[in-house]
């Protein structure tokens, strides 16, 4: 998202028109359900067939996702209004240790990257002097436990594995920056990064007014969401199959809780992929839905989304292979685990 806010003349008129837009979200949110069952009985399907099935998901979710999506990114758009790229970078060198890992790694929450748009503030991180190991806690964070991701994982399966995922997800950016810290890296870092002169610091975020916010959020999701919405009609598309069509006791065999290799498996599968946590919770749904173990489909879309192999070409351009090696070595272990503690509690 541009980082220039427009001003709005008129707070009380935008007020107004974001509680109207919030009032019309939840009228059409809670009654997501008639809607979808209105939408298929326009079609020559019935919902016993695997095809009926199929389409019904992929009516219902659509919305559902899209909705959802929406809200997240406008209100996180006007969190984003209180902070400057170079605020933020001002933030994280004005503490020492392990501190800053935890700092970075929340700050990721409330960046809605995927994993290679966030690979440019990354630079930005280590040309302001951010050390190695917080630039890394960082990008695993903001594409693998943002609030899009948090929020789609709320609204599908409750309070109870957004929190845990939240959790565990932080725990992985942490201790991967704290490790990747303190193995002291940095010369395999490209030279031409750590040459490239630091920037200014900027402040306009503290004289921006309500309607100006309230701008930045609607701004925010013409951007991001028009540009992740078809990764999300892939994911729903792909989802909507699975839930029709792929019976039940396959995906309960192949990602189940009792072989120890569904977890490393699931891995392996998702870093050839690409997609970001609005494209890929929809297929997550699904294969939950198959019977396939929480902790191995969460471990399956965190490898999707924080080690896909776009990123680690881009990474390329900036990191020497041996250091994106040790980067996908760490934060691999670390998803490894999340998926059988996920699998072991729950």
């Amino acid at each position: 998202m541009s980082s220039e806010i427009i001003d709005r003349p008129a707070p009380g008129r935008a007020l107004a028109l974001a509680a109207a837009a919030l009032a019309a979200w939840f009228a059409v949110y809670l009654n997501l359900i008639p809607l979808a069952d209105a939408a298929f009985a326009l079609l020559p399907l019935g919902r016993e067939s695997a095809a009926g099935e199929a389409v019904w998901f992929f009516i219902y979710e659509v919305p559902k996702v899209l909705l959802l999506l929406a809200l997240v990114v406008f209100v996180m758009g006007i969190v984003r209004s209180f902070f400057s790229a170079e605020r933020t970078r001002a933030i994280l060198a004005r503490h020492g240790g392990a501190y800053n890992n935890v700092l970075a790694a929340g700050l990721g929450i409330v960046t809605p990257f995927c994993s290679c748009s966030a690979v440019p503030l990354f630079i930005g991180f280590l040309t302001a002097g951010v050390p190695l190991g917080v630039t890394f806690s960082f990008l695993i964070s903001a594409p693998m436990v943002n609030e899009i991701a948090l929020a789609l994982l709320f609204g599908l399966f409750g309070w109870q594995i957004a929190g845990l995922y939240l959790l565990l997800g932080l725990a992985v950016a942490v201790v991967s920056g704290l490790v990747i810290g303190r193995l002291g890296l940095e010369a395999w870092v490209e030279d031409w990064v750590l040459a490239m002169p630091a920037s200014g610091a900027d402040y306009e975020a503290d004289r921006v007014d309500w309607a100006s916010r309230l701008g930045a959020g609607r701004e925010a999701v013409r951007e991001i969401v028009g540009k992740v919405w078809p990764y999300v009609m892939a994911g729903i598309a792909v989802g909507a199959w699975i839930h029709g069509y792929v019976p039940e006791n396959f995906m309960a065999q192949l990602m189940g809780r009792d072989a120890w290799w569904s977890v490393p498996v699931a891995v392996l599968i998702g870093i050839p992929m690409y997609s970001n946590a609005a494209g890929i919770i929809p297929v997550v749904e699904a294969l939950l839905g198959k019977g396939a173990a929480l902790g191995t489909v969460l471990a399956f879309m965190m490898s999707v989304i924080a080690l896909s192999l776009p990123e680690m070409v881009i990474l390329r351009k900036v990191l020497k292979p041996r250091l994106i090696a040790t980067f996908i070595g760490v934060v691999g272990a670390g998803i490894l685990l999340v998926g059988y503690v996920f699998n072991a509690v729950l």
